[in-house]
C-alpha cells in the first residue's frame, strides 16, 4: 500500500493558501485533534467513531470550504460524516463552521482521499459526495481526476446496497468524462427523473461558495445522483 501511494499521482494541488488567520489557527489546534480521523485505528464499524454511534455514515471527498459538509452535519445530527480535504485552509474553514453550530458528528481526514478509501471497510457508506472536484483540465493531468473507473470500483465496494453517490461539476469537459464513466459502470444507476433533472439541485443539497462563483462566471453546474445497485457482485 505504501509503495502504491508513493507511485500514484496526487489528486490534490496545493496544501496551503493564504496564512491562516488567528481564529482559524486556534480552532485548528483546538478542534482538529478531537475530530481528526486516524486511519491506523479505524474500527470495523466506523459508525462507532461517533457518540452515540451514528445511524448512517456519509463521506464527502474534497469538501473545499466546508459549507456543504457543515450544513449536512447540522441538518442530520444522527448521521456520521467523514470529510476528506487536503487543503488546510479548507479544513480550518470547516472546523470554524462546526464549532459555531456545535456539530461534532464529523470526522476529518486532512490527506489524500485515496488513502481513506483504501482504509475504510466494505459496505460501510450510505452516501458519498464528490462536489466540484478539481477538473484537472489539461490532458496530461487527467490521471489526477478523482472520478475514474478505479475510484468508482472502490466506491462500489465501500457503499452499501442502495447507497447514493452525488457528483457535481461546472466544467463541461469533466461533465462528459464523469458521465462516460458513471453510465458505463455496472454497479451504479443514474437517478435521472427527466431530461433536465441534472440541472436542478435537490432541496437537501445546499449551495457552496464555489458553486456561486461558477454561476457568476457563467458556468452551469450539473448535479448527478446515482444509486449503488442492490444485487450480488464480485468485489471490484
Amino acid at each position: 500500500m505504501a509503495a502504491e501511494a508513493a507511485q500514484r499521482k496526487p489528486l490534490y494541488g496545493r496544501r496551503k493558501g493564504r496564512p491562516l488567520r488567528p481564529g482559524q489557527q486556534e480552532v485548528l489546534e483546538r478542534l482538529l485533534p478531537e475530530l481528526r480521523l486516524d486511519l491506523q485505528a479505524l474500527p470495523a464499524d466506523p459508525r462507532s467513531l461517533f457518540s452515540p454511534p451514528s445511524g448512517a455514515l456519509w463521506l464527502e471527498i474534497g469538501f473545499g470550504g466546508g459549507e456543504h459538509c457543515a450544513w449536512q452535519a447540522e441538518q442530520n445530527p444522527g448521521t456520521g460524516i467523514i470529510g476528506a480535504e487536503f487543503y488546510i485552509n479548507g479544513v480550518a474553514s470547516l472546523l470554524q463552521q462546526l464549532d459555531r453550530q456545535g456539530s461534532r458528528n464529523v470526522r476529518v481526514h486532512e490527506g489524500d482521499a485515496l488513502d481513506l478509501l483504501a482504509a475504510l471497510p466494505e459496505g460501510c457508506l450510505d452516501r458519498v459526495f464528490i462536489l466540484f472536484a478539481d477538473p484537472w483540465p489539461k490532458t496530461r493531468h487527467h490521471k489526477r481526476r478523482i472520478v475514474t473507473r478505479k475510484t468508482l470500483d472502490r466506491l462500489a465496494v465501500l457503499m452499501a446496497e442502495g447507497a447514493e453517490l452525488r457528483i457535481a461539476t461546472d466544467d463541461p469537459s469533466y461533465r462528459l468524462w464523469i458521465l462516460e464513466r458513471v453510465t458505463d459502470h455496472p454497479w451504479f444507476d443514474w437517478l435521472a427523473g427527466g431530461p433536465d433533472d441534472w440541472s436542478r439541485r435537490p432541496t437537501d443539497w445546499p449551495p457552496t461558495r464555489y458553486e456561486a462563483k461558477a454561476v457568476k462566471a457563467g458556468r452551469k453546474p450539473v448535479y448527478l445522483r446515482l444509486r449503488r445497485r442492490g444485487s450480488a457482485r464480485e468485489k471490484a
